[in-house]
């Protein structure tokens, strides 16, 4: 009976990191698409619902805690436990650079853009499909996505180093275009974190069924 309970309550922390892992990706399109479009409304639009992931988080919280003390699990189950509260706190964060991101689009969004946004979206592209690919590989138990997510990191790096490249040589060209650049950089440079963050879940889904992180 005891056995029952936690696993239902386990489904329960499944559903719940799903939803917050749908939050998370929303917030980066949507950051993505407030970036391109140079949209107002929608990049305060993320601003404020980052409150949302972080309620979400609590709610995840609450219910480890629950489950840590009431469940007794053993040492297996504690282990997941444990890596769904270190999960929720990378997902968290994500929402905050979505956020950040917003923030330098409102900056931005009265301005002509330097350059054509080429490399950006493709790293909004790639880091969407880590924090979507890490959420799946928890709840399938599937260790090989998990190692795929965490090997796709190197693709986000590459980006950011392509797009630093062109705008720093954009600044040499023209220090006119030395604030731009910079914010440019700025959010390329959370968009790399984001990708930072989906690695650490997907090594937290292999701790959960390893022991090794």
């Amino acid at each position: 009976m005891m056995r029952l309970k936690f696993d239902e309550q386990l489904k329960q922390l499944h559903d719940s990191l799903i939803e917050m892992g749908g939050l998370v990706e929303e917030a980066i399109a949507d950051a993505n698409k407030a970036l391109i479009e140079q949209d107002v409304e929608l990049a305060k639009k993320i601003i404020n619902s980052d409150d949302e992931i972080d309620n979400k988080e609590r709610e995840i919280e609450d219910l480890c805690l629950k489950l840590i003390l009431r469940q007794q699990p053993v040492a297996k189950d504690l282990r997941l436990v444990s890596s769904v509260l270190k999960m929720i706190t990378d997902l968290e964060r994500i929402g905050d650079h979505a956020s950040d991101i917003s923030e330098i689009t409102l900056l931005l969004a009265d301005k002509q853009y330097i350059k054509k946004l080429e490399h950006i979206p493709h790293m909004a592209a790639a880091t969407m499909k880590m924090v979507t690919g890490s959420i799946e590989a928890f709840v399938k138990n599937d260790i090989a996505l998990a190692q795929k997510i965490i090997a796709h990191d190197d693709v986000v790096d590459n980006l950011f180093l392509k797009v630093k490249k062109k705008l720093i040589d954009l600044i040499k060209d023209n220090t006119d275009n030395g604030d731009q650049a910079i914010d440019l950089i700025m959010i390329a440079k959370y968009f790399e974190k984001i990708g930072d963050h989906a690695t650490n879940i997907a090594e937290w889904v292999v701790f959960s069924h390893t022991g090794v992180h």
